[in-house]
């Protein structure tokens, strides 16, 4: 297939409205506790991006019957799912795989899987998983570049101690412990949205959950899981991406269906830094953010952190704003060591950056970019310097744009409605 970029012509005056759409990362722990059981699922609100398509591909392999009931809103039956069946091209592709270690451990005992693929941003190997999988039990065999899990008959300890908070280690043994009639702790579990998402889920289908949002959580699961019907919720890593997006351009926006809660922590550190904002319609958890231009913003230091910390996930995006803003800002990432690899692409519009080490760098503004052609090497990366192109003078070029379209829908045509001229060729 014939490689697709996006042409960017910057400057142009960035305004309007633009919506929020379904949430990718909590997508695919919601999608993946369907397979638990053999009862029809309903899942709406769900985002068509790349990921989810190539999720969807790895059910329909596994004998999964995909059922698309409206626009974003599909019905899931795993009645006759065949694990063997897998297609392991799709899994070495696809970070989100790794989920389906835990369900088909719940469902079947046992797990066959090689290391699964993803955004290049870093080493991110699986061991987190096995090592809770091991705490409960689970033998590991490693083999022709393998991993196979089998479950043991007796739950060798019901505490399971994670090694650091990871987002998927916590859906993964929540999944696998969702089938288990004992109750089992997580302790130093990950409490940010696709996980409270999940639990939200796996309580319809009948498992007992308290804790979910902390780091301890407590889990009592059930052989006889029902099925369920859940409206996904909406993505705030792509309405952090927007709001951020409208402060580098200076553009007069409204963000819509922005999930409050997990955007509460990076939304206060922007307002302290001079970001014009104010909160509108507010519904629930849920509200609407109007972006305002702010001229005078200042960021002097950006660390990721757990939820309910700053998102790793946002810190690339927040790179492009610390261009236009004044003096020096100190962003980093203490877990990936290839987050901040499309500083390089900044750097050849023409933004002053200093690299400390893998996971710290400096940026000086204000700064002038310019048009430049570029690839995108991860997902936030690519939005990233999408944002940069917006702004800069002149023509971008963005290569390798499936890594984009891997987390945001039809990013052009929604861009194209604030006023930006981009436009997609191949």
């Amino acid at each position: 297939m014939e490689e697709e970029k996006l042409v960017i012509f910057g400057k142009k005056k960035i305004e309007g409205e633009i919506s929020v759409f379904g949430a990718k990362n909590a997508a695919f722990p919601v999608l993946v506790s369907a397979l638990l059981t053999d009862k029809d699922c309903i899942i709406d609100n769900v985002p068509l991006i790349e990921d989810v398509f190539r999720l969807l591909e790895i059910f329909e392999s596994m004998k999964v019957k995909v059922e698309w009931i409206g626009k974003r809103k599909i019905k899931i039956n795993a009645k006759n799912l065949d694990s063997s069946k897998i297609n392991y091209d799709i899994v070495l592709k696809f970070r989100g795989a790794v989920l389906l270690l835990g369900v088909l451990l719940a469902r079947f005992g046992k797990a066959i899987l090689p290391q699964p693929g993803g955004c290049i941003i870093g080493v991110r190997p699986i061991n987190t998983h096995l090592d809770a999988f091991a705490q409960l039990g689970v033998k590991i065999e490693e083999k022709n570049k393998k991993f196979k899990l089998i479950a043991s008959e007796k739950i060798k300890d019901n505490v399971v101690i994670l090694d650091e908070l990871s987002v998927t280690t916590t859906s993964n043994i929540m999944l696998y412990a969702s089938r288990i009639n004992e109750e089992i702790t997580i302790k130093v579990a990950d409490g940010d949205y696709p996980n409270q998402e999940l639990a939200k889920v796996l309580k319809k289908m009948g498992v007992k959950i308290s804790g979910a949002g902390q780091h301890t959580l407590k889990i009592k699961g059930t052989k006889n899981l029902k099925g369920f019907k859940h409206f996904l919720m909406y993505d705030p890593i792509e309405a952090g991406t927007f709001i951020i997006l409208a402060l580098s351009a200076k553009g007069n926006i409204l963000v819509k269906n922005v999930e409050y809660p997990f955007l509460e922590f990076p939304l206060k550190k922007l307002e302290d830094c001079g970001a014009k904002f104010e909160i509108k319609n507010n519904r629930g958890s849920r509200v609407d953010v109007q972006v305002y231009p702010s001229k005078n913003m200042k960021i002097k230091k950006i660390q990721s952190l757990p939820f309910p910390g700053f998102p790793s996930d946002l810190l690339s995006v927040l790179g492009v704003l610390a261009t236009q803003t004044r003096g020096v800002t100190l962003i980093h990432d203490p877990l990936y060591e290839g987050r901040l690899k499309y500083l390089d692409g900044l750097t050849k519009m023409g933004a002053d950056v200093f690299f400390s080490d893998p996971h710290r760098a400096t940026i000086n503004g204000i700064t002038k970019l310019y048009g430049a052609d570029l690839g995108s090497f991860d997902l936030r990366g690519g939005a990233a310097l999408i944002i940069a192109a917006l702004i800069a003078e002149g023509k971008t070029t963005i290569k390798n744009v499936y890594q984009i379209d891997r987390g945001y829908e039809k990013i052009e045509e929604r861009l194209i409605k604030l006023g930006a001229d981009i436009k997609r060729i191949k």
